[in-house]
């Protein structure tokens, strides 16, 4: 990795890092594509589950006692089987596919919500939510999107909505980085993943991010919180579908 990619993206994580620290999402859908711009598909979905496992990591322990750790349990189990079908099919999507998965799960947030009727906290809808958005997330890279559907219908307020979601994502980008790094290193070794001294500029960048967007997050209401990641999630996922056709 070269020092302008290097610099880009370290600058990408500072910022992705504080948009997730407010909304709990969107910040990863940057930061993938961002990614898949400069790096290889396999290593960037490496470089993102990394990155992105220390910033969720890291909000959630900023808002630990806003945990639901029962759902937390539930969408482990959802998420578990959607690895061990991930195994079996063994299939790796292409960067346009890529594109083409964040963008689709971002325009989700549009759906009616009497077409679904989804809520974490019902019966069974923890155990989908981890089989579908981790399989998404694993391929795509982000489910985030996808993620917040099982949400919004919730009573959870914006704060237990992001810590809740940040200890599932956790689990969702460390299982993504062995699906993508065993690859990576049978075929080239160890030396086509990022050197070390990037990881050790982007820990902390990725914490600091989280921090202040926490500190945003802390100063907004439930509605602006709701309103403002909806229409923020659809922006990028307009650009992820331009990205997918060519056009960007």
């Amino acid at each position: 990795m070269s020092c302008v990619p290097a610099l880009v993206i370290l600058v990408t994580v500072l910022v992705t890092a504080f948009i997730s620290g407010i909304f709990g999402m969107a910040g990863g859908l940057i930061l993938i594509g961002v990614l898949a711009a400069l790096l290889p598909v396999a290593t960037a979905m490496v470089v993102h589950g990394a990155v992105q496992m220390v910033s969720n990591g890291y909000r959630a322990f900023l808002w630990r006692t806003y945990i639901d750790w029962r759902v937390s349990r539930r969408y482990a189990l959802g998420a578990l089987a959607g690895f061990l079908v991930l195994l079996v099919i063994a299939w790796r999507p292409e960067a346009r596919a890529v594109y083409l998965f964040l963008g689709l799960t971002a325009m989700l947030v549009w759906l009616p919500k009497g077409w679904l009727r989804l809520d974490i906290l019902q019966r069974g809808q923890a155990e989908l939510a981890g089989f579908t958005v981790q399989a998404l997330n694993t391929l795509g890279g982000v489910a985030g999107p996808l993620l917040d559907i099982f949400f919004v219908t919730t009573e959870m307020d914006r704060r237990a909505i992001v810590a809740t979601k940040a200890v599932t994502q956790v689990l969702a980008h460390l299982v993504k980085i062995v699906f993508w790094s065993l690859p990576v290193i049978a075929a080239a070794g160890e030396a086509a993943l990022p050197p070390v001294w990037f990881f050790v500029l982007a820990v902390p960048l990725s914490m600091l991010g989280t921090a202040l967007g926490g500190q945003l997050l802390e100063r907004m209401s439930d509605v602006d919180f709701k309103r403002s990641m909806k229409w923020l999630v659809t922006a990028i996922g307009a650009a992820m579908l331009l990205k997918a056709a060519g056009w960007l």
